[in-house]
């Protein structure tokens, strides 16, 4: 905290918010050590159901293909 390009990335992914849950996990707390240990140096970093997706900063076109194919997949 702060956190500007995490602040950046969800603006970026603002008018998606109806098609996808977006759960934000702190990884400066305690229980969330793990996360901590693995992505200190590359915040913000976006998994999209338990997969990873990407790093750093919002792929729109990575993230639309891999949203498209889930709701595909789900109809």
């Amino acid at each position: 905290k702060p956190c500007p390009l995490c602040d950046e990335a969800k603006e970026v992914l603002e008018p998606y918010k109806r098609r996808f849950i977006l759960q934000e996990v702190d990884i400066t707390l305690p229980e969330n050590s793990a996360w901590y240990d693995k992505y200190k140096y590359d915040i913000p970093v976006f998994h999209l159901n338990g997969k990873f997706l990407m790093k750093h900063r919002v792929d729109i076109q990575k993230f639309e293909d891999r949203l498209r194919k889930l709701e595909l997949q789900s109809e």
